[in-house]
């Protein structure tokens, strides 16, 4: 098991003293930097006390070493949708880790209700389930390694219609896509 606790205390903004001093009893934050560096096994206890001072649940201080992390694998630019050529990873917001299936789409210029600087997560589906973005926004792969990104307007005998985010955009037909997937959680920076 691999231990987050170093990840989600600099994610809050919090240094080892502060974890440390949030503990019930309170502990020392030399006793905090042992824990995340595994020099100190971390038991429930301590999972349960660090994840009562981080205000998060304590399941999330560990995962699995075969964990997969959600990839942004495409981008929205003035051009279109395009891929990148290496997914990078995305760290998940807390809500969602640990959940299959997401990727991450970046905005890089603005269109439509997208700014640019927003990051999509999207949740994909295959077979059957693609009927059920219907008119949501969802990630379509192409031929080609390409993307297309819009509202599903249409989904008849395989083939989907996307309409594309911005005014002027032409309607986008892809035949029989392996996946889709819909938008579930938009982060935007202020």
């Amino acid at each position: 098991m691999i231990n987050r606790i170093r990840e989600i205390r600099r994610q809050k903004g919090l240094t080892l003293a502060d974890v440390a001093a949030r503990c019930q009893p309170p502990t020392t934050a030399q006793t905090i930097g042992r824990l995340e560096t595994g020099t100190r096994s971390l038991s429930l206890k301590w999972m349960n006390r660090i994840g009562a001072a981080l205000a998060i649940d304590p399941e999330l201080l560990v995962r699995a070493a075969d964990d997969t992390q959600a990839e942004v694998i495409a981008r929205l630019t003035p051009a279109g949708t395009e891929p990148i050529a290496t997914p990078v990873p995305a760290p998940l917001p807390d809500a969602l880790y640990g959940h299959e299936g997401l990727v991450a789409l970046s905005v890089e210029a603005s269109a439509g209700d997208w700014r640019a600087g927003d990051q999509i997560w999207l949740r994909r589906f295959d077979g059957e389930e693609i009927g059920r973005a219907l008119n949501r926004d969802v990630l379509a792969p192409r031929p080609g390694g390409r993307f297309a990104f819009g509202r599903m307007i249409d989904h008849r005998e395989g083939r989907l219609a996307l309409l594309p985010p911005g005014p002027g955009q032409r309607q986008l037909v892809i035949d029989r896509p392996a996946w889709v997937a819909v938008a579930e959680v938009l982060i935007r920076t202020l």
